[in-house]
């Protein structure tokens, strides 16, 4: 793991522990335990989808880049017979541009992408049914039942509990955002 990557993790973990200490000192601060526990209980759970999230499609981009066909590779007949409209060649085809084209034309344009619709859904399946995010919604159910069935779910605090971490996302996209323009500035 790169150093920039190692950073921006630790600075997103710190910006969740700070928002989670101002919201369990707001919760000790109101003498109500029944909303620390479902504040708590919430940001677990939403903590673990969002990080089984980020690791499945990390996994995803990952294998799809192993997976890719570099400009070294051969380009062979098979190739060329999976790739119908020779996107991929190594060499740039020739293409005739129409300045204004039919409905006819578009249509025949947008059939390759339509039919590759089914197979980006697979692709991405990968990462949408992660282990880890999968874990994450059992403990956000299995939580949300814990709480209901023992009478101690107050609703609102449970979702103030669910939104820390987008909260706390929001804070880190424009901290980075930030950081990225002042050093663009300089």
């Amino acid at each position: 793991m790169d150093i920039k990557k190692k950073t921006m993790i630790k600075k997103s973990l710190k910006i969740f522990a700070i928002v989670d200490f101002g919201v369990i000192i707001f919760c000790l601060l109101a003498a109500h335990t029944d909303w620390l526990l479902n504040t708590q209980i919430a940001f677990f759970s939403s903590l673990m989808v969002t990080v089984g999230s980020y690791l499945g499609y990390q996994k995803n981009v990952q294998n799809r880049v192993e997976n890719h066909i570099n400009e070294d590779d051969t380009y062979d007949e098979v190739d060329k017979m999976d790739d119908k409209y020779d996107l991929y060649s190594p060499q740039t085809p020739e293409i005739e541009v129409n300045d204004s084209p039919t409905k006819e034309e578009i249509k025949e344009a947008m059939k390759p992408i339509k039919q590759n619709h089914f197979a980006n859904f697979k692709s991405g399946f990968a990462g949408m049914a992660s282990l880890y995010r999968i874990f994450g919604y059992v403990g956000l159910v299995v939580g949300f039942f814990y709480l209901n069935n023992n009478g101690f779910l107050h609703i609102y605090s449970y979702i103030l509990g669910f939104l820390i971490v987008p909260i706390s996302s929001l804070i880190i996209s424009i901290s980075l955002k930030k950081d990225y323009n002042r050093k663009e500035n300089l």
